[in-house]
């Protein structure tokens, strides 16, 4: 009898594990993955870098928003779904890590981090538009 209640506890301690949120994550990746994870069904790619470096080129398909505005964390969230995985890039690593962080703490469940930023993917002679 003592076994079985044991075993149902363990149990029904498992199923309250499996309903926990999961942890939202920040992932830094180099080039090749973050273009793998471009082509993923449903990702949000956001440049954090200022217009005038948006204007001079940039991913494809990429929505600015501005780190360095002073109303960058009213507009990071606008039109962004916290449950599909956020690309956050800038132009050498630095405002899109702290961004990328700032996305985890808002809740947003997978964020990813371009490494060596935009200049990391211009030096593949990846695809940009202006």
């Amino acid at each position: 009898m003592k076994k079985i209640i044991v075993v149902c506890l363990f149990l029904g301690f498992l199923s309250c594990k499996s309903q926990e949120k999961k942890e939202a994550i920040v992932v830094d990746v180099n080039v090749e993955k973050f273009q793998q994870l471009i082509s993923e069904k449903g990702v949000q790619l956001i440049d954090v870098r200022t217009p005038a470096e948006f204007n001079d080129g940039h991913i494809k398909n990429a929505k600015l928003i501005n780190y360095m505005a002073a109303d960058f964390k009213e507009k990071a969230f606008e039109g962004l779904d916290k449950s599909k995985p956020v690309l956050v890039y800038c132009a050498s690593g630095g405002r899109s890590a702290k961004s990328a962080k700032i996305y985890k703490e808002a809740g947003f469940t997978k964020v990813y981090n371009l490494l060596g930023g935009f200049r990391a993917w211009s030096a593949k002679k990846l695809e940009i538009e202006k």
